[in-house]
């Protein structure tokens, strides 16, 4: 049987209503919070998706600039990873976020400067080397305060800041790019100043307001703060959980490089899509301010499917099969989009692809906690993010070449769906060898 079958279901010894009443705290306190954080982060990295339809045009960028430029994030977010979330081990949670929020503020609303070509790259990677940290450092953040069989949600949580951030961007941007700039800007320069300014207005209240685990949190009674002791306790003994001894080891965990490779498909073909998805609506000849309205829709069944299929997940204590029958979902969603050339058909497939890739990765970040631990599990969880956010450079830019070279964003689209087929095999894959080593430790 899976372990992660066998540790799904609540210890016999726990009191359910007591368990229940501690996380509902727990996600009470600090789940807001942070998804408020990455909310905000979100909106920064998409909203050039909405700035394109003037700012190309006014700075001399094309499509394939547009698609470096977009996924150049990607690679500054690569570099630094691993550094930050060491950081973030070493000065703490709570100034580690702040910092990274202001950087990131001050470089999203630098991107109103852009000039052409060259400015937007650097822009745009300076931008991914501010923000690198932030997801996998809450991921991590996270195990110091939930037990495993109740990860999928709390992710899911979290990963619900997505959606929840571009339902929010594309009626925003849409209204701001339909009214005249202030200050002497155009309208696409004063979307990224009013989507980079709440960045750094929350560093103080991220040094306020975060504790920096259990211990430090003064509103968690003695009392429950032993409970979640003995449960990540308990769960380490669960999957045989062992120190790396050095930290950096987890970068050679053949386990790290596999769910790296399984979790590629998935920001490849979100940022893939979302970065073009402006483009896409605005080709059913509707204006800016439909626009917005319009790409907020498949978010909401994004939306939808993180509160389902998490909650699945963890009363089944099932992982493998909910990747893979959503992966095929969405791989189909994807290509039938593409395929498909009434408006309204092809925004249904898109609404079918958001639905399952984002309730995907809820499900994908419980799977690295079945073999990393302590500051291991920092390194191990930056490392599968930053190599698997290599699709965020890949996605955007795939669609930005093979638009140049096709005319249209079909090409791009099918390419975004054999992606999420591969997903599909890497699942039973990982599977397979995430079994074996579990049987070895």
């Amino acid at each position: 049987m899976d372990i992660s079958q066998t540790a799904g279901a609540a210890p016999t010894s726990a009191d359910a209503s007591e368990e229940q009443r501690i996380i509902r705290m727990l996600a009470r306190k600090l789940m807001p919070f942070l998804a408020l954080i990455y909310v905000v982060a979100y909106i920064d990295r998409s909203v050039v998706g909405f700035a394109k339809l003037h700012m190309n045009a006014a700075v001399g960028i094309g499509d394939a600039a547009y698609g470096l430029g977009a996924g150049l994030f990607f690679i500054g977010y690569f570099l630094c990873e691993v550094p930050s979330n060491l950081a973030l081990e070493r000065f703490g949670a709570r100034r580690w976020f702040a910092r990274i929020l202001f950087t990131w503020g001050v470089i999203t609303m630098a991107m109103a400067l852009v000039s052409g070509p060259v400015s937007f790259y650097v822009l745009r990677f300076l931008l991914g080397a501010a923000e690198a940290g932030l997801y996998p450092g809450i991921l991590y953040f996270l195990t110091k305060w939930f037990p495993m069989r109740h990860r999928a949600r709390i992710v899911g949580l979290l990963v619900l800041a997505q959606p929840v951030a571009l339902i929010i961007t594309g009626p925003l941007a849409g209204w701001l790019l339909s009214v005249p700039g202030l200050f002497g800007m155009s309208s696409w320069q004063m979307l990224f100043v009013v989507s980079g300014l709440p960045a750094t207005l929350l560093c103080v209240p991220t040094l306020r307001i975060l504790p920096e685990s259990p211990a430090h949190a003064r509103w968690l009674p003695a009392a429950d703060r032993a409970w979640i002791e003995r449960e990540l306790a308990a769960d380490q003994a669960a999957y045989a959980l062992k120190s790396h001894g050095s930290p950096l080891k987890a970068l050679k965990d053949v386990r790290v490089l596999m769910l790296a490779l399984l979790f590629l498909p998935f920001p490849l073909s979100i940022y893939g899509l979302s970065l073009w998805l402006p483009t896409i609506i605005k080709q059913f000849g509707v204006s800016d301010a439909a626009t917005g309205l319009l790409s907020a829709v498949p978010y909401l069944f994004a939306v939808l499917g993180l509160y389902l299929v998490p909650r699945h997940s963890d009363r089944t204590g099932e992982r493998y099969w909910h990747i893979a029958i959503l992966s095929a979902l969405a791989a189909l969603g994807m290509a039938a989009s593409a395929w498909v050339q009434t408006p309204a058909l092809q925004l249904a497939c898109l609404c079918l692809f958001a639905f399952s890739a984002y309730a995907i990765q809820a499900v994908l970040w419980t799977l690295p906690g079945h073999f990393l631990t302590g500051t291991s599990a920092a390194v191990g969880i930056a490392t599968i993010n930053s190599l698997s956010n290599l699709g965020g450079y890949l996605g955007p830019y795939g669609m930005g070449i093979l638009k140049n070279a096709t005319g249209s964003l079909s090409a791009g689209l099918y390419f975004l769906a054999a992606a999420l087929a591969f997903a599909v095999v890497m699942t039973f894959i990982v599977r397979a060898v995430l079994g074996a080593r579990q049987h070895l430790s």
